[in-house]
């Protein structure tokens, strides 16, 4: 006789055993329909799906790692295709960003988001994006049409919450009725806008200034702010240029109160690129480029690898646009690195020609400071009236919100989207009229910025894809205006290049390293730098060129661009590291990745040797080659002891923003310092009843930094490793910080063990005023071989999926980490060789 299972328990436990077998089943209910839900979203990657308004049939090849390849007879087609792959995997990134850039994340999340909101209706990326689709190239607006059409395509399908995707769903839980509008090409443009204020170049140097003037005497404050050092780092431009009168530098205006409110807004502001925030100086990557001469294959190499603020998913999206038979009428053979939401490729290759892109960091923002009274601005003794709009800002779950925005001829006033900044100015008043004269009441803050202006970078991304050499990438640099770049070239004949585009102002007076007076009319903008006099070099004497934000020319070899530059330990270690390797034979692909992985610390040669000389309390240091490799002892303690000494040494007289951050501007303040054993720096103000020195900062710095890591990471200093404190936590841009643990379990991923730090050439940056996580990175890499494309490679910091659990969500994570790269196919039979799933477009 058969026995049921539970009859041999004893009665409380047959109970118990249903209790938990039930429990059990709704366990696996659960799980399944979570299952179901997730998966649901998941875009079809094989077969044939129907895409309408198509001429002719699209064939998407995606790889193991979900990287498309799409093939198209038309460029209409193609762009239609590029939008409806882009929204399968990541429309509710597309969807955040234009809302973001709209200033209308209040919609989706409620008052939580409405002071964001405010500062992007103040600054108006999205009525310049609108005003910008009347004068960029038609060719271009089509384009921008087909993309959108594409994107609508897909979200005609895809109609309900769940089949969108998991951050949809939960959405819903708190704002069932947001339904996404169409997409439009305004949308695409708009996301050009937030990628030039994240890249803005000087402006949080110009306020830094300011705060940093506010707190110690004139003569220390301009220590704070060294000069490049030339004598050691060389510039891009190692070929003089034309000299050209460069404008007298401007006065300090003393408005540092008036704008640490200011701080406070740009810190409000969005930070799509993930720049905001810590000691971002420097943010804006490495790219280089090796000719010929100097490689194994007799034809260019070229590197390139953006430091963006870390993402998921990533910021970027890789994809190939092939017209089957590139002609005129079909132009597009194009690999590289997408944003979801806009057409085309923005760093890549394509049959012909390469190009990368750092951050150039000229000086294209500069703050006003605006006598005022009400709704109008003093221009040159007269008063005149602003241009004043209202904006509503819809919030969900409660009533909209009305923003005034009132704009002079300096542009909008800042200071108002903040309600206590105005509370800020009477000092800075008092402190300016000094130098400038000043009214006691009714001042103001605007902001003068070259993106303000509608524009034309989208014409220049579409242009590079097409170009087929240095005449036609210079063309299509013409139009890059915004965020302002290094742009550095290869080409399959052998060539290697550079330029330097961007809408660069030139100034009356000044030279926009201060806030200004803007009633005098002394500090206006006469026009920008003509294109033909940007700085450009073609096939350079020593076969390389180098770009990792650091200065372009060499004072007075060129017109003036900015003094803020990044101080070149970067650079200048690519520069050595190509050198070593040209010394020993020939540079090839797998040479430019290690350089990339490069991870000395520029700063060790300099502090060690003071380290060692008043005596380390553990053994770590002794014979520590100043690389930080994620197992590394030695540069555990390294970067423990330069934080502790940072603080040690400034966070005694430098509050709040103008605290230090540790980046190479600090090794250039520090180095003279170490020289100085007495300096009044290194004394502790704090302490009344002794000064202390040099060395006693030192040694209380190393003391400190060791106690820290015993808490940290144990008592064996020998078992101490860099990578356990210097860890990347991959987290979601909208749900990875709701602070509801298992919704961020959904979303986040990490953390990573990483290498390298902020100023090393593998920069993974990080802040000493917070601790050693990641907060920026470089978020791809790629290695370009003009004599193979298809032994080109690449990574991406996360992956291709927007969807969490979805195979391609962080795939490319853990081997990022590694400092590994993938094949980047590009001929058809590569990538038809490579392709896991085969997807068929048809009209």
């Amino acid at each position: 006789m058969r026995i049921a299972p539970f009859a041999r328990l004893s009665r409380p436990l047959r109970r118990l055993a249903r209790v938990l077998a039930a429990v059990l089943v709704l366990a696996i209910v659960l799980a399944g329909t979570v299952t179901w839900t997730v998966r649901r979203s998941f875009p079809q990657l094989g077969g044939e799906i129907s895409l309408p308004g198509l001429g002719a049939a699209v064939t998407v090849y995606r790889d193991a790692r979900g990287i498309p390849q799409i093939y198209a007879d038309t460029p209409a087609d193609l762009l239609r295709a590029q939008g409806y792959v882009h929204a399968q995997d990541r429309f509710w990134e597309m969807d955040f960003r234009r809302k973001t850039t709209a200033g209308r994340l209040s919609e989706i999340f409620g008052s939580s988001t409405t002071d964001v909101d405010k500062v992007v209706r103040t600054l108006g990326w999205r009525r310049t994006a609108e005003a910008e689709l009347a004068v960029i190239r038609p060719e271009t607006r089509q384009a921008l049409d087909d993309y959108a059409a594409g994107v609508n395509a897909w979200m005609a399908q895809h109609d309900g919450f769940a089949e969108r995707s998991l951050e949809y769903g939960v959405l819903k839980l708190t704002n069932g009725g947001y339904e996404p509008e169409p997409w439009s090409p305004a949308d695409s443009l708009a996301w050009l806008k937030a990628m030039a204020w994240d890249l803005r170049s000087n402006m949080g140097d110009e306020l830094d200034r300011a705060l940093v003037a506010a707190q110690v005497p004139a003569e220390r404050a301009g220590r704070l702010f060294p000069e490049y050092p030339f004598d050691r780092h060389q510039p891009i431009m190692t070929t003089p240029a034309a000299t050209e009168d460069r404008p007298a530098a401007g006065q300090a205006t003393g408005a540092a109160d008036a704008l640490a409110r200011v701080a406070d807004l740009v810190d409000a502001a969005p930070s799509p690129f993930g720049t905001r925030g810590g000691d971002s100086a420097g943010i804006g990557s490495n790219s280089w480029v090796v000719g010929g001469a100097h490689t194994a294959t007799g034809k260019p190499l070229l590197a390139n690898d953006p430091h963006l603020g870390p993402r998921m998913p990533s910021i970027w999206y890789q994809a190939g646009l092939h017209c089957r038979t590139p002609s005129a009428a079909c132009p597009y053979d194009v690999t590289g690195y997408t944003f979801a939401g806009l057409p085309g490729v923005v760093i890549g290759h394509n049959a012909r020609i390469s190009w990368g892109f750092t951050n150039l960091g000229p000086d294209v923002t500069d703050l006003y400071l605006e006598r005022t009274r009400g709704d109008t601005v003093e221009v040159a003794g007269e008063w005149k009236p602003m241009e004043v709009r209202t904006e509503q800002i819809k919030v969900a779950g409660g009533p909209a919100v009305e923003l005034k925005v009132r704009t002079t001829a300096h542009g909008p006033i800042i200071s108002d989207v903040l309600g206590d900044a105005r509370r800020a100015v009477p000092g800075a008043v008092a402190n300016l009229g000094r130098t400038a004269g000043g009214a006691a009441d009714g001042m103001e803050v605007a902001l003068r910025w070259t993106a303000l202006d509608p524009g034309r970078t989208a014409d220049a991304i579409l242009l590079l894809n097409r170009a087929g050499n240095f005449e036609q990438f210079r063309e299509a640099a013409s139009f890059f205006e915004a965020p302002a770049q290094n742009l550095i070239y290869a080409d399959v004949d052998g060539n290697i290049g550079y330029q330097a585009p961007g809408k660069i102002p030139v100034r009356a007076g000044g030279d926009g390293r201060w806030p200004a007076p803007g009633w005098t009319g002394k500090h206006e903008w006469t026009g920008f730098i003509p294109f033909e006099k940007l700085p450009h070099v073609y096939n350079p004497p020593e076969g390389y060129i180098v770009t990792a934000n650091n200065a372009v020319t060499r004072p007075g070899e060129d017109l003036f661009l900015t003094t803020d530059w990044s101080y070149g330990y970067r650079s200048q270690r690519i520069v050595d590291r190509l050198k070593q390797e040209i010394g020993k034979g020939k540079v090839t692909a797998e040479t430019m990745g290690r350089i990339q992985m490069d991870d000395h610390n520029g700063l060790a040669p300099v502090l060690l040797p003071h380290l060692l000389r008043v005596g380390v309390p553990n053994g770590t240091l002794q014979g520590w080659d100043a690389g930080q490799d994620r197992d590394s002892a030695g540069a555990a303690y390294f970067n423990a002891v330069w934080r502790h000494l940072l603080g040690r040494a400034f966070e005694d007289e430098l509050t709040g923003g103008a605290r230090p951050g540790g980046g190479d501007r600090w090794y250039e303040v520090v180095r003279p310092l170490l020289e100085r054993p007495a300096d009044p720096f290194w004394d502790d103000v704090r302490t009344k009843d002794r000064v202390e020195g040099r060395d006693d900062m030192l040694k209380a710095a190393m003391a400190e930094a060791d106690a820290e890591l015993r808490e940290l990471l144990g008592d064996d200093p020998g078992e101490w490793k860099w990578g356990d404190l210097h860890t990347l936590e991959l987290t979601h841009e909208t749900f990875g910080t709701s602070g509801i643990g298992p919704i961020e379990w959904l979303f986040n991923r990490g953390p990573l063990r990483t290498a390298g730090g902020k100023d090393t050439v593998n920069a993974t940056g990080w802040d000493a005023t917070e601790g050693y996580g990641v907060n920026w990175v470089p978020s791809m890499r790629m290695v370009v071989d003009l004599a193979d494309l298809d032994r080109s490679w690449w990574i991406n910091l996360t992956g291709a999926s927007g969807h969490a659990f979805h195979a391609n969500y962080d795939d490319q994570a853990e081997l990022w980490a590694d400092g590994g790269l993938t094949p980047m196919r590009f001929t058809e039979q590569a990538v038809r060789r490579d392709a896991a799933d085969t997807l068929t477009l048809r009209p």
